[in-house]
C-alpha cells in the first residue's frame, strides 16, 4: 500500500470510528516512550507539514536553543488503542523526528534504526527480528519487588497467578496487529515471558515499544505492577530479550538457509558471516543492549546465559544460539542473540546487531568454534583457557568497550553516541558512589 492510500485510510478510519485524540508516539534515546495527542483535524497537516513540539524537553534530543522539531507520523502504524473509551477514541501512530527544515534529525533513534534497515536494503537483505521479552509481575509499585506466585517454566498450576494477565495482554497485542507467538510463566517467582511473531526490524521495534506499554497498562487494570527491570530478584533468574534474526531477500527467501545433510544446522555461509560479526562487535555494543548497571547481575555465569562471545546450538550459555526447532523447514533457519535485556532500547538494539552482522557479512569473518563445553566445564577460567572472549562484566567495562568502537559511532551517529556516553558515566559514576545495604550489611559494624 502506498503511503499516499495509507494516510487516506487512516483519515477514513478516524472519522468512521469518532477518534477524537491521535497519539504521536516516538522514542528518546535511552527508548522512554514519549508521546503527545492532537486532534483529528490536525492529521492532515501532520501528514503533509509535520507536528511542531519543544524537543529541549526529551532527554537527549536538542539544547533549548535548538529545541523546534518536527514528529511526522508514519501512517503505516496507526492503530486504535483497545484500552480507551470506543466513543471519542485514541489512536497512536509512530513518528519519525525532523529538523525545522525538513531534514532526519540525528537524534531519532527510529530513524537510526531505519537507515541501517536502509543499507541492508541497497545490498539486496531484508532484516527480520522476532522478540521474546522476559518481565516480572509484582504485587504493587513500592520500594521492594513483592512476588505474586511460586510458579516456574511453563507452570500449569493455580499458583500462576497471572495466566489471566498474560491472557488480557496477548489479546489486547492482537488487536492492535501484533500477533503473539506465545506467552508463559518463565523460571523465576512472578516471572512471565511473551514472544511476538517476526517482522522486518523497523515494525519489530515499535511493536517491542507497544508490548512493554500493554504490559504494564494490563497489570496496572489488576492492581499490579509489571517491571522490565533485568535482575529484580537476588537469587532468581533475571529476564532477557532474546532477538531471533534472520536475513531475507527481495523474494522473501531465507537467505540464512542452505541444505544440508542430517544433524547439520543448516546454516548459510551468509549466516555465519553474520553471526561472527555478532561475536566480534557484541562487546561493543552491549551499552545499547545491556544499558544499565542491573543489566550485568544477570549477565553472570550460571549456564544459562552468555558471559563470552561464543555461539552454539543447544547451549543456553552461548551469545548467539542457532535454535533447532524445526529441522528442515527454511523459514525457521535464524540466530538467537542471549545477550540483550527488556531494558534495552529496541531501535538501537537492532539497528547495533543489523550493523554488526553485516560488518561481519562485508569482511566475510570466519565463523569461530562451536561453544561445546557445559555444565562445570563453563566456568570462566576453563572458558578463558579455550580460548574464548570475555564480555563486559560491568556498566563501566560495557562503556570503555563502547567509546572504543569506530563502529558504534558510525552506525548511531555523533549526537546518539555521545548522549550515551555521557549519560551512562554519570550513571555508573553515580552507582560507584553510592553506599548500597549490601556494604553496609558487611563492613558497617565491622573492624
Amino acid at each position: 500500500m502506498s503511503n499516499d492510500r495509507n494516510v487516506d485510510f487512516v483519515l477514513r478510519t478516524v472519522e468512521k470510528r469518532d477518534i477524537r485524540f491521535v497519539r504521536l508516539w516516538f522514542s528518546d534515546i535511552l527508548g522512554n516512550l514519549k508521546s503527545f495527542s492532537i486532534s483529528p483535524e490536525e492529521l492532515p497537516e501532520a501528514f503533509e507539514e509535520g507536528i511542531g513540539f519543544d524537543g529541549s524537553a526529551v532527554d537527549g534530543f536538542a539544547p533549548a536553543e535548538e529545541s523546534d522539531m518536527l514528529a511526522f507520523p508514519d501512517a503505516q502504524t496507526f492503530q486504535i488503542l483497545p484500552w480507551r473509551p470506543t466513543e471519542g477514541g485514541v489512536a497512536r501512530i509512530f513518528c519519525d523526528i525532523r529538523t525545522p527544515q525538513g531534514e532526519p534529525f540525528e537524534g531519532d533513534v527510529r530513524g537510526c534504526l531505519k537507515r541501517v534497515f536502509q543499507k541492508a536494503d541497497n545490498e539486496g537483505y531484508v532484516f527480520n527480528v522476532g522478540p521474546k521479552i522476559e518481565y516480572f509481575y509484582f504485587a504493587d509499585e513500592g520500594p521492594e519487588p513483592v512476588t505474586v506466585d511460586s510458579a516456574s517454566y511453563f507452570d500449569l498450576t493455580p499458583y500462576d497467578s497471572a495466566r489471566d494477565l498474560r491472557r488480557s495482554t496477548t489479546l489486547t497485542l492482537e488487536r492492535m496487529s501484533i500477533p503473539v507467538q506465545y506467552s508463559y510463566h518463565a523460571n523465576a517467582p512472578s516471572q512471565n515471558g511473551i514472544e511476538l511473531r517476526y517482522s522486518e526490524a523497523v515494525n519489530c521495534a515499535d511493536n517491542i515499544m507497544t508490548a512493554r506499554l500493554v504490559i504494564k497498562q494490563e497489570a496496572n487494570e489488576q492492581n499490579m505492577f509489571a517491571s522490565f527491570m533485568p535482575k529484580p530478584l537476588t537469587g532468581h533468574s533475571g529476564s532477557a530479550m532474546f532477538l531471533y534474526e534472520s536475513l531475507l531477500n527481495h523474494d522473501g527467501e531465507n537467505l540464512f538457509w542452505r541444505e544440508g545433510g542430517e544433524g547439520e544446522d543448516h546454516l548459510s555461509d551468509l549466516a555465519r558471516h553474520f553471526t561472527a560479526g555478532i561475536l566480534k562487535y557484541a562487546p561493543e555494543f552491549m551499552l545499547i543492549t545491556n544499558p544499565t548497571v542491573n543489566s550485568y547481575k544477570r549477565l553472570q555465569a550460571n549456564g544459562e546465559v552468555p558471559i563470552f562471545a561464543t555461539w552454539g546450538r543447544r547451549n543456553r550459555a552461548a551469545l548467539v544460539r542457532i535454535p533447532t526447532y524445526k529441522p528442515g523447514k527454511k523459514m525457521a533457519a535464524r540466530i538467537e542473540v542471549r545477550n540483550p535485556d527488556p531494558t534495552a532500547n529496541p531501535y538501537l538494539a537492532c539497528a547495533a546487531t543489523l550493523a554488526a552482522g553485516l560488518r561481519g557479512v562485508e569482511d566475510e569473518l570466519p565463523l569461530t568454534d562451536e561453544l561445546s563445553l557445559s555444565g562445570d566445564d563453563l566456568s570462566e577460567e576453563r572458558m578463558a583457557a579455550a580460548g574464548f572472549r570475555r564480555l563486559p562484566r560491568s556498566l563501566g567495562e560495557a562503556i570503555d568497550a563502547f567509546v572504543a568502537s569506530d563502529l558504534m559511532r558510525e552506525v548511531l551517529g555523533d549526537q546518539i553516541f555521545d548522549y550515551l556516553v555521557t549519560n551512562k558515566r554519570k550513571e555508573w559514576e553515580d552507582y560507584c558512589t553510592t553506599v548500597t545495604d549490601w556494604e553496609k550489611a558487611h563492613y558497617y559494624a565491622g573492624f
